[in-house]
């Protein structure tokens, strides 16, 4: 495979007055990643390079970044399906960088937290695992397959005008459980969903749709959502 150049965002707080890029060229093999990429810059070129990674299968989340503008998973980026050079690397939009492409997730995981992402449930436990249907199963649709990679918040437009909005992955979240046929906790939850950072504050602007790399779908969950904070209520 031909050799190919990255441009990578680049920024230390600690040292640097303002963020830059830098370019690397790399001779990769047919099958890498971008994450692939990354690894051999900073193992072969400049080990000062900073980025998140971990499982590179597409299921911690952790290697999400924007590439070319757009935000995705490292790991899964095909360089080959990159026909252009430079391929452009920068943080994910919204949050504190801490240095280069990683950025400050507390805000997204405190988000997170406020929604109670458990189950919950007051009645005594079974003596065996609380049974569903298929049918109460497919209520959920496909919002258990996020990995909260931060790609969708990230990529939200009221997110970075309001860093107290709860965000497209911690609502999906919160559809997740409410619409388990075993959990009881919406009353617990409504108080964070009801009000202007939570529910309201989404206007279906549908970037979240686009940027998760699970093709998963939160504008329609959190429409899901409204109704049934709305029905509770009425």
């Amino acid at each position: 495979m031909a050799k190919r150049t990255l441009k990578i965002f680049r920024f230390n707080p600690e040292t640097d007055d303002k963020p830059s890029y830098k370019s690397y060229t790399v001779e990769p093999e047919g099958w890498w990643t971008v994450l692939d990429a990354l690894n051999a810059i900073k193992w072969e070129q400049d080990g000062t390079l900073t980025y998140r990674r971990s499982c590179r299968h597409g299921i911690c989340g952790s290697c999400a970044m924007q590439i070319n503008g757009l935000n995705d998973l490292a790991c899964e980026k095909q360089l080959k399906a990159l026909p252009r050079d430079p391929i452009q690397i920068d943080p994910l939009p919204g949050f504190e960088i801490y240095k280069d492409l990683v950025v400050n997730m507390e805000p997204f995981y405190a988000a997170l937290k406020r929604i109670k992402p458990w189950l919950i449930n007051d009645e005594p436990p079974p003596k065996r695992e609380r049974l569903q249907s298929p049918e109460q199963f497919k209520q959920m649709g496909t919002s258990i397959a996020c990995i909260l990679c931060a790609a969708c918040t990230s990529s939200c437009p009221s997110f970075w005008s309001d860093q107290e909005y709860l965000g497209p992955a911690a609502l999906l979240k919160a559809f997740r459980y409410t619409f388990d046929s075993r959990d009881m906790g919406l009353n617990d939850r409504i108080e964070q969903l009801d009000n202007k950072h939570g529910l309201w504050r989404c206007h279906k602007i549908t970037n979240c749709f686009t940027a998760c790399p699970k093709d998963l779908n939160p504008p329609e969950a959190i429409s899901r959502l409204q109704r049934k904070v709305v029905s509770e209520k009425m």
